[in-house]
């Protein structure tokens, strides 16, 4: 005869040391940091609307004020060709809130309390990802009405158009994980946060997001072209104005799969050693 070992939880219903039952253990736990993260983001109202603002201010910016001296090839509008890349830019952006938000849990002592609940290890870093890729569908909703009222008009389908956001916040899911390696190695969340910028400034600015690459320097194009934000940006440009969109997609696709691959675990050693 066997003896079932059980675990403990927080509700004092015993979880049997199964598989299943343990996938569903750090799911409801997962889902509870991600509920605890949201919830604090409520809280906060300042710091989501003006993380929204400056997406906002920068399509305005683009628009109005660089537009007309910025030349596109083809009949494309400027905003339409804009619009994808602000997309991209305002989900990368928006991740540098995950380290920000760990590197002050850490600093807090928050995390040290979760460790010494009993739940499971991979829902502090699962949650805060989670919650921030729910922020950013609500941000892509926000600046996707405010691209339609200054004149952005997709030329293909709803299906084509759902798809590139989705290419989009699975990126930025990729990217949060990332962010969180520069937020658990950072001794303060303002640390995180000048810590973080250096990473995408190249990234979001040496890339097709605002301008073409072929209007870049020769030595630069090579890295514009193939870099992650860039084939992100094309992706979602070809899926919702047009364009080569089976090459883009499955290249951004697998940028955004191999850098879960690499960052996911990375975050989790990186979780163990520093906690």
């Amino acid at each position: 005869m066997t003896t079932a070992i059980t675990l403990p939880s927080v509700s004092g219903a015993p979880l049997a040391t199964s598989l299943p039952a343990k996938v569903r253990w750090a799911v409801r736990d997962a889902l509870t940091i991600t509920k605890r993260n949201l919830i604090a983001y409520t809280r906060v109202p300042e710091a989501l609307f003006f993380s929204t603002v400056q997406p906002v201010m920068f399509v305005l910016l683009f628009t109005y004020v660089f537009g007309g001296a910025i030349p596109i090839p083809g009949d494309i509008a400027y905003v339409d060709y804009l619009m994808p890349g602000i997309f991209v830019q305002t989900v990368a952006f928006g991740s540098v809130s995950t380290s920000i938000g760990l590197a002050e849990d850490l600093q807090k002592g928050i995390i040290e309390r979760f460790r010494a609940l009993p739940m499971a290890r991979s829902a502090v870093l699962a949650g805060r990802t989670t919650a921030d890729l729910v922020r950013n569908v609500l941000v892509m909703i926000i600046i996707s009405i405010v691209g339609f009222l200054v004149g952005f008009r997709p030329t293909t389908s709803v299906a084509a158009y759902l798809a590139g956001v989705g290419i989009i916040l699975l990126f930025a899911y990729a990217l949060s994980w990332g962010f969180a390696v520069v937020g658990l190695s950072a001794p303060n969340s303002e640390t995180a946060q000048i810590m973080s910028f250096p990473i995408l400034f190249p990234l979001t600015f040496a890339s097709s997001a605002f301008v073409p690459v072929g209007s870049m320097p020769s030595w630069l194009q090579g890295f514009a072209t193939y870099q992650p934000v860039s084939v992100t940006v094309n992706a979602c440009r070809a899926l919702m104005i047009g364009g080569d969109t089976a090459t883009w997609v499955i290249q951004s696709l697998l940028w955004s799969v191999g850098l879960l691959v690499v960052l996911m675990p990375l975050a989790v050693w990186r979780y163990r050693t520093r906690t």
